[in-house]
């Protein structure tokens, strides 16, 4: 793994665990001991995260906020998800990404595909899923939110136009009998244009957005092509998937089946 992605790899793997010891880091980049300490040396010197004795975390204005908040909420479910939604893509594969912590953890597992095309608005997506060099990864441009690390507004939108993948793979702020929904204007505006220009919507969701109500809707449950979460839906909503003939896939569940 060449240096510049090594880093990286650093810090998305501190967003998704909150805080590593220099021994957990070196085993999941396999590389040394030592070379892990130079490389917090330097990445602590960029103010990209903030070592400790052991270990690093991520730098206080990055781990304030909301976001921040959501990075490790339910992560165990989240890491099922992603790695159960990443199975579902191959070679060849084009794909519409939005900003989540969810599709941020999806983004991780993906990038061990190879040849798997990505559109997106987040930045440590596009860090995550191009780090190979081995998929082929466009970054939207428009105001950027660091909190998130995203980008959002009218120029994003007018990028999107430029796209027509097979697939959109989006976290939401809820799902119920009625469809999805989200909490913020501005990327419920990427989300809708992304399910507008893309064959089919994979949604992923962790148990605690099923039956949640969000603000702006996005789209019905007939658009949704398949759902993935870590429990089966209350009956109530798992009837509503099953007659919009939403695929309801679990981490347990290899099939693809669609709910019967």
């Amino acid at each position: 793994m060449r240096l510049s992605a090594r880093r990286d790899r650093i810090v998305e793997l501190l967003m998704q665990h909150q805080r590593m010891t220099v021994e957990e880091l070196a085993q999941q980049l396999a590389a040394s001991q030592e070379t892990i300490r130079r490389d917090l040396t330097e990445l602590a010197a960029r103010n990209r995260l903030r070592k400790f004795h052991g270990g690093a975390t991520l730098p206080d204005s990055i781990g304030e906020g909301a976001f921040r908040s959501r990075m490790v909420e339910n992560l165990d479910a989240k890491r099922a998800i992603a790695r159960r939604a990443a199975a579902l893509f191959a070679p060849g594969d084009s794909l519409f990404v939005d900003t989540g912590s969810t599709t941020i953890a999806f983004a991780s597992e993906l990038a061990q595909a190879s040849d798997v095309t990505v559109i997106t608005n987040s930045v440590g997506i596009a860090q995550a899923v191009s780090r190979s060099g081995a998929n082929p990864t466009y970054l939207l441009g428009g105001e950027h939110r660091h909190e998130a690390g995203e980008n959002v507004g009218s120029l994003v939108l007018q990028q999107l136009a430029g796209f027509s993948p097979r697939h959109a793979v989006l976290t939401v702020g809820g799902l119920g009998p009625k469809g999805i929904a989200d909490f913020d204007l501005a990327e419920a505006e990427i989300a809708r244009t992304m399910i507008a220009r893309a064959a089919e919507v994979t949604v992923l969701a962790d148990a605690s957005k099923l039956g949640r109500e969000a603000l702006f809707f996005l789209c019905g449950l007939e658009r949704i092509a398949r759902l993935v979460t870590d429990r089966p839906p209350p009956p109530p909503l798992a009837e509503a998937l099953a007659q919009a003939g939403v695929a309801v896939l679990l981490p347990s569940d290899r099939k693809s089946a669609k709910i019967d």
